[in-house]
């Protein structure tokens, strides 16, 4: 490999991991999302539909996004902002929706067997196209605006793959810890089997969590891609508003600066998905249908279940 190549090369890895710091709170977004679509699954479809959500996912990245990002780039750059506003909402719904169904406000399940799992991936995907989305956006924004166009393409390239690969190993990691736990919990070494007893124990309360998180993230991002991206399509007040918050923060600190943000972001985000699901449910009635929103969030069941609570 000549010098050349490797000195482009560097240049492109280089770029790629600034670009992608700055990219590293929708990324830590995307993994606590994503595993509340494999949460209840059997252990034996785990890593398979983990596998199937990553690959919808390099899909997104390589066949959707980088392309069209980078068209609307060079030829329609105003079609962004109103692009990321559509998607924000999406994910202000997503959130919504889920909020609603901790209250008890369910829209129906769908039918059970391997169709529930085909939905389900689709969910993940629809959702991580969004999240991706916004992932390649920021380091597309924050790459050299010199860098050639093959050089750009080498760069988001590494982002898709190394984002795909940070996201989805710790998604698949966080899936099997409770199956490492239970082989831990027949180990013969007592202290083995204490400490894999109580990851067992420990891990619906994981999950719970990070549903929790998960959901939150869905309308802190969708809030604050809605809000500023119409700042950017010339309706400033929301925006305004959220910069206000955070001038007022200002003197306390850069944390709480983030506090602030975010939580007014998803307050926006809960408020916006709710309208979503409003004038979805009413359409729904108009044309005589109920709307089904729980692709991603039946559970199913799982045989080790008897076995893990008899820990």
């Amino acid at each position: 490999m000549s010098v050349g190549l490797l000195a482009v090369v560097d240049d492109i890895l280089s770029a790629a991991m600034k670009a992608s710091a700055k990219a590293a709170g929708v990324v830590i977004d995307d993994a606590a999302v994503t595993p509340q679509y494999v949460q209840g699954l059997t252990p034996a479809r785990e890593l398979p539909v983990v596998g199937k959500i990553a690959l919808g996912s390099i899909a997104n990245k390589f066949l959707i996004i980088i392309p069209i990002a980078m068209v609307l780039t060079a030829f329609a750059p105003w079609v962004l902002p109103y692009l990321l506003v559509i998607g924000g909402t999406y994910l202000c719904f997503e959130g919504a929706e889920k909020v609603l169904e901790w209250f008890g406000f369910g829209h129906g399940h769908a039918d059970e067997g391997a169709r529930d799992e085909k939905r389900l991936v689709w969910g993940a995907i629809r959702t991580d196209l969004i999240l991706s989305t916004e992932i390649m956006l920021i380091s597309l924004a924050s790459l050299d605006p010199n860098l050639g166009i093959w050089q750009t393409l080498g760069v988001l390239a590494v982002i898709a793959l190394l984002m795909t690969a940070v996201v989805y190993g710790a998604v698949a990691l966080l899936v099997k810890i409770d199956d490492i736990g239970l082989k831990m919990a027949k180990n013969p070494v007592r202290n083995v089997r204490h400490t894999g007893t109580r990851i067992v124990r420990s891990m619906p309360h994981v999950f719970r969590f990070i549903s929790v998180v998960g959901t939150v993230a869905m309308l802190w991002v969708g809030g604050h891609l809605v809000v500023v991206n119409l700042g950017e399509v010339g309706l400033h007040a929301p925006a305004d508003l959220l910069h206000g918050v955070d001038e007022l923060l200002a003197s306390f600190g850069g944390f709480v600066v983030w506090l602030g943000n975010t939580a007014m972001s998803a307050v926006a985000g809960m408020l916006i998905g709710l309208v979503v699901v409003g004038v979805v449910l009413l359409v729904g009635r108009m044309l005589g249908t109920r709307p089904t929103f729980d692709e991603a969030h039946r559970v199913q069941g799982d045989p080790h279940t008897a076995e893990r609570a008899s820990l």
